[in-house]
């Protein structure tokens, strides 16, 4: 059974991330989740959502990808949230990502948002990827 491109490509950038030291860092481990625990100790990251759309030329099949990534942080102020996000463009951004049963042809940073949610403490940066995938 082939993997589906969008679940090679977000397992491909959880193991990325997991393994870069800077984003590790910043997180007091490797704090980064499809879906956090309970009480998941802040500041962490989850793999957010996901939009795919074909990709596909005359004679070649393709899929482009939209990630969405999150940080979550409670330090009391933006710098965390806004740190954990450079960290993200910086492990991702152009990264030679290895996919079970597809081939990357570009990771590009698209854009990111860092905002205070409505409790005040938690701040959250939305960091958005493009990808384009084909088959392997």
């Amino acid at each position: 059974m082939t993997t589906p491109a969008a679940a090679a490509l977000r397992a491909a950038v959880h193991d990325a991330l997991a393994a870069d030291v800077a984003l590790t860092g910043a997180l007091g481990g490797p704090k980064i989740y499809d879906e956090p625990p309970r009480a998941a100790a802040f500041p962490y990251v989850t793999l957010g959502e996901a939009r795919m759309a074909d990709y596909s030329t005359g004679d070649a099949s393709g899929q482009e990808h939209i990630l969405t990534l999150h940080a979550w942080s409670r330090q009391g102020g933006h710098k965390e949230a806004h740190v954990i996000a450079g960290a993200l463009l910086q492990a991702l951004d152009d990264a030679p990502l290895s996919l079970t049963d597809h081939r990357l042809v570009n990771l590009r940073f698209a854009v990111a948002d860092v905002r205070r949610e409505a409790d005040g403490k938690t701040y959250h940066a939305l960091v958005r990827f493009r990808a384009v995938t084909e088959p392997a």
